[in-house]
């Protein structure tokens, strides 16, 4: 019975009045949080601050998107820039279309900038923000569902995908590769997890981790779909890609282990830790402490010898009681 099969939406658009709510742009927005909740917790308990990772966020958010969209646009150049295709339509993100290695590519620059900036190892940030970037593409994939876009071969399974008939696609139901992704990445993102508590991952490699499994799948998955792609002998682009990087990915997991092994002891410096902790008030309450100090050794009374003298270091102590200098002694060894 087809009551079993997966539908699809009617359209992935509801409009608000004049305003278009795209289901595609929410399944990013929603993947951005995620990604970025979840990487603060992580962050927090390697000992940094809260808000650094949002902060980072705003440098490398952008800058993957940019280059999801370019990735897309490059490799599939055909659908805007061919005979009858208008060009404009590559600035329409909001119908589809980043490629996620052009995402993290590019979103690294961004994320590098903001690590710069705040002197902290771009390694450790990837390391936290690894999980939450696997959900994120777990989140993000359902906006292809809205959109009836890369699905897979037709199927007769009982959790195939209805797609209805419109440009570029046929009617008909299909392996829903959107979903064996968004799947395949929440595994990823708790196999990162655990291995991260249990190998006490450190300087990047829980990031390649996360790049080799998601290649694993991305490698499997992508051969399933049927939407048109470059090939190189006889395989997908991105399969060719997946493989590439996967294979970088284990051998950085393997060279990095042996060159440094462990984790970084501090990921946020302390200096800029504390001072954003006290702020200004810090440095004014030294201040105070110091004019206190100078009052106390410059300007205190013959009396009040023996009180400055019992915050005497104990040699000042001893220098005091041989030469019998007093009041001299202690505010010399103040």
């Amino acid at each position: 019975m087809d009551l079993a099969f997966i539908p699809s939406p009617s359209t992935g658009v509801i409009h608000l009045g004049p305003i278009p709510l795209r289901g595609y742009a929410f399944c990013i927005i929603i993947g951005v949080f995620v990604a970025v909740w979840l990487g603060n917790k992580r962050w927090i308990a390697r000992g940094g601050t809260a808000g650094t990772v949002a902060d980072i966020a705003v440098w490398a958010v952008p800058f993957g998107l940019v280059g999801g969209r370019l990735y897309h646009v490059i490799t599939d150049y055909q659908l805007y820039f061919s005979e009858g295709e208008n060009w404009v339509d590559a600035f329409k993100i909001w119908e589809g279309g980043l490629g996620i290695w052009g995402a993290i590519a590019l979103g690294a620059v961004g994320a590098w900038i903001g690590c710069r900036r705040r002197g902290i190892p771009l390694p450790a940030y990837a390391d936290a923000i690894a999980p939450g970037i696997a959900l994120a593409q777990a989140v993000g994939r359902w906006g292809n569902w809205f959109n009836q876009e890369l699905y897979g071969k037709p199927t007769d399974l009982p959790w195939g995908l209805e797609i209805s008939a419109g440009a570029n696609r046929v009617e008909g139901v299909y392996h829903p590769t959107f979903l064996y992704e968004s799947l395949w990445c929440i595994g990823v993102a708790l196999l990162v997890i655990w291995a991260d508590r249990r190998f006490t991952l450190g300087h990047g490699r829980a990031f390649a981790l996360y790049v080799a499994a998601y290649c694993a799948g991305r490698g499997w998955i992508e051969y399933m779909r049927v939407d048109e792609a470059h090939h190189i002998l006889g395989l997908r682009l991105n399969v060719w890609t997946a493989i590439i990087v996967g294979l970088l990915a284990v051998a950085y997991i393997v060279i990095s282990a042996k060159v440094r092994p462990g984790r970084e002891e501090t990921v946020e410096p302390r200096k800029a830790v504390d001072g954003e902790k006290a702020g200004p008030a810090a440095g004014e309450a030294d201040k105070a402490a110091e004019d206190v100090d100078g009052a106390s050794a410059g300007d205190a009374a013959p009396g009040d010898a023996e009180a400055i003298a019992d915050d005497v270091p104990a040699e000042g102590v001893k220098d005091k009681d041989k030469d019998g200098a007093g009041n001299g002694a202690g505010a010399g060894g103040r």
